[in-house]
C-alpha cells in the first residue's frame, strides 16, 4: 500500500500542479535563510525533485545584522552538504548599506537578496527562483500594502508565480503547519529573534495587528488569501484589456542620441492623447505602467504619484510639458501625443 502523503507536502504538490510552478528540466535556485519556512521549502523540493523532474540549488544571504547570523550561514551550509545540494553564500552588511543609501533596512535587504538570487540563477544557468513565502506572509503583505495605499495591485498580495521566474510552493500553507512539519521531521530550523522585535512595520502587523484580527476572524489568513486571489483575477482582466488597448494605440520608435563618446539607444513609445484620455482611469493607469515596463523591463520603482502626475499631464494636454520620472525615463506631451522616452542604458 502506498504511503499517505504528509498533509503539508500534499498542499505543496497541489500548489505546484495548479499553478504550473515547476516543469521537467527546471533548475531552481532556492532562497534559504535557515528559518522554518525556507528549510521546509528546501526539504520538500529536495524530497520531490525526481518526481517533479527538476534540480535544486541553494542560495543564502548573511545580512550580518544579528550576532548569530554566521551560525545561520553554517547551518544552511551543513544542511546542503547533508542533502547533496550545491550551496552559494554571500555576506552583505545590510545595515551599513541602508545607512549609506538612506533607505530602509527591509527594502535594502530584499533587494540584495533578490539580486543575489538572480546572480546565482545566471551563473548556474537556472531558470526559476523559489521563495518560501507562506499564507501568513501573504496576509501580512496585503495589510502592509493596504496601510501604504498601494492600490489594487498591492492587494493582490503574494502570488504563487511572478514573472514566470519566481515561484512560491508554500503560499497556500500557514505558518503553524510549517512549524508542525519541522517538528515532525526534526529539521531544527534557525529562529530569527528579530521577528519578535516590533521595530519593523511588518513585525507590528505580524505580532500585534493580526492577533487582534484573529479575535474577530480566527481564519483571517485564509480569508485574506481568498481575497487576494479574487483581486488577482479581476486585476488580470483589467491588465489584459489594457494590454490589448496598448497594442492598438501605442507606437514604438527607436533611434540613437549622441553623448560625449557614444550613441545611446533611445526608445520612444508614442500614444495618441485623445485616445488615451477617453479610457477609464484604471485603464489609463495600466497603460502608463505597461509603457514604462516596455522601456525598462519593470515598473517596480514607479510610484503611484508618478502615474497620477502623468495622467494629469495628459488631461491638461499642454504642449512641450514633460515629467522626468528618473534619469532613464521622461514623459512628454507634444503634438497631441504622449511620449514615453527611455534611455536604454
Amino acid at each position: 500500500m502506498a504511503q499517505r502523503l504528509d498533509s503539508l507536502e500534499e498542499k505543496f504538490l497541489k500548489t505546484i500542479k495548479e499553478n504550473n510552478l515547476i516543469e521537467k528540466g527546471d533548475k531552481i535556485v532556492v532562497g534559504v535563510s535557515g528559518g522554518p519556512d525556507s528549510i521546509t521549502l528546501l526539504t520538500c523540493l529536495n524530497r520531490y525533485k525526481e518526481k517533479l523532474g527538476c534540480s535544486v540549488i541553494c542560495a543564502h544571504i548573511n545580512h550580518l545584522i544579528r550576532d548569530d547570523s554566521t551560525e545561520d550561514e553554517q547551518y544552511v551550509e551543513n544542511i546542503c552538504k547533508k542533502l547533496g545540494i550545491p550551496c552559494f553564500i554571500k555576506r552583505a552588511e545590510v545595515l551599513k548599506i541602508a545607512e549609506e543609501q538612506k533607505r530602509g533596512t527591509e527594502e535594502v535587504g530584499r533587494q540584495i537578496r533578490y539580486d543575489f538570487f538572480d546572480e546565482v540563477l545566471k551563473k548556474e544557468n537556472a531558470n526559476k527562483i523559489a521563495i518560501a513565502h507562506n499564507k501568513n506572509d501573504n496576509a501580512e503583505t496585503m495589510l502592509l500594502n493596504l496601510i501604504r495605499g498601494t492600490g489594487m495591485s498591492g492587494l493582490e498580495g503574494i502570488q504563487a508565480k511572478e514573472y514566470d521566474k519566481y515561484i512560491r510552493p508554500l503560499i497556500n500553507i500557514d505558518r503553524e503547519e510549517i512549524e508542525i512539519y519541522c517538528d515532525k521531521y526534526d529539521l531544527k530550523p534557525r529562529i530569527d529573534s528579530t521577528n519578535k522585535e516590533n521595530i519593523y512595520t511588518r513585525n507590528i502587523i505580524r505580532n500585534e495587528i493580526i492577533p487582534k484580527l484573529k479575535e474577530l476572524n480566527p481564519n483571517i489568513a485564509e480569508t485574506l488569501s481568498r481575497t487576494s486571489k479574487i483581486i488577482k483575477t479581476e486585476n488580470d482582466f483589467i491588465k489584459k484589456y489594457a494590454q490589448n488597448k496598448y497594442e492598438e494605440i501605442a507606437i514604438v520608435e527607436e533611434n540613437k542620441v549622441k553623448n560625449d563618446e557614444n550613441a545611446i539607444p533611445l526608445r520612444k513609445i508614442k500614444i495618441d492623447i485623445k485616445k488615451f484620455n477617453k479610457e477609464p482611469e484604471a485603464i489609463k493607469q495600466n497603460l502608463v505602467i505597461i509603457s514604462i515596463e516596455k522601456l525598462t523591463g519593470n515598473a517596480r520603482n514607479i510610484q503611484k504619484a508618478n502615474i497620477d502626475d502623468i495622467i494629469k499631464l495628459a488631461d491638461r494636454n499642454i504642449g512641450n510639458k514633460f515629467i522626468q520620472i528618473n534619469k532613464e525615463i521622461k514623459v512628454q506631451i507634444k503634438n497631441n501625443e504622449i511620449f514615453f522616452i527611455g534611455l536604454c542604458l
